[in-house]
């Protein structure tokens, strides 16, 4: 019989193959650039070694370690600062699109809970395991279990595209670092558009990522919502981050 003794949440290492390059390959230019000879000649050239491979392991482990401080710890302050952007009262139905391991789910499921409220948390997903080390549904239902908020939120195993849905279904839609993964560019549009059909009147998409937030607000701005952008920096997030906040007119 096994026990276990997890007592805290886990939401796992955001695109650990990332993360395990670069400290791979800013180590091995590191040991190239220390054990090699200062010149090693190869035929007619003269390779300079300590500048040809220090430099780039210099900056190669300083993204490791700066990528590693954000899924440890900086992507906690981001889904707060995330959430901040909308004024809760509670009664919210909120659907985070590629929820994960239920970091943002579980923050907006909190803040209905700390409200008495009556709203609910939908999170969709299909779990890849190559944007997020341990990816599952069930790691995420027992991170849900022990934030104490599993009776407020839904899982569903449905793409960003393909959104089962009535209109005007949800108050906020939250979404992190999920809709670049989907690299056609006519699936992403009909994600996004998604996220507007699913929208009540009056609410808020908040939507963050680290590229191509300027196509996810010309889209949104296209389907007639109201967007501005928010940044972040180097010391916030790593890579820095860029939320769009979608409101949907009355």
């Amino acid at each position: 019989m096994s026990t276990d003794l997890r007592s805290s949440p886990d939401y796992g290492i955001d695109a650990p193959a990332v993360l395990r390059n670069l400290f791979l390959f800013g180590t091995l230019c590191l040991l190239l650039g220390l054990l090699l000879p200062p010149v090693l000649h190869l035929g007619p050239v003269a390779l300079i070694t300590r500048p040809t491979f220090l430099i780039p392991s210099f900056f190669l482990l300083v993204e490791g370690f700066l990528y590693l401080l954000y899924v440890k710890r900086g992507k906690f302050g981001h889904r707060d600062r995330m959430l901040a952007l909308h004024e809760w009262t509670g009664a919210e139905d909120v659907l985070d699109v590629g929820c994960g391991r239920g970091l943002l789910l579980a923050g907006a499921a909190k803040r209905i809970r700390a409200l008495n409220g009556t709203g609910r948390a939908v999170g969709i997903d299909i779990w890849s395991n190559t944007d997020m080390g341990g990816n599952s549904e069930t790691a995420t239902l027992r991170n849900l279990e022990l934030e104490g908020v599993g009776p407020v939120c839904t899982l569903m195993s449905v793409p960003a595209q393909e959104m089962p849905f009535e209109d005007a279904s949800f108050d906020v839609v939250v979404s992190n670092l999920c809709l670049h993964n989907i690299y056609d560019k006519t699936t992403r549009q009909q994600a996004l558009q998604q996220i507007v059909r699913v929208l009540k009147p009056g609410g808020v998409a908040i939507v963050s990522d680290y590229k191509l937030t300027g196509e996810y607000a010309r889209t949104l701005k296209a389907s007639g919502l109201e967007v501005e952008k928010r940044y972040s920096g180097f010391l916030a997030t790593f890579p820095p981050l860029t939320i769009v906040v979608a409101r949907k007119p009355l």
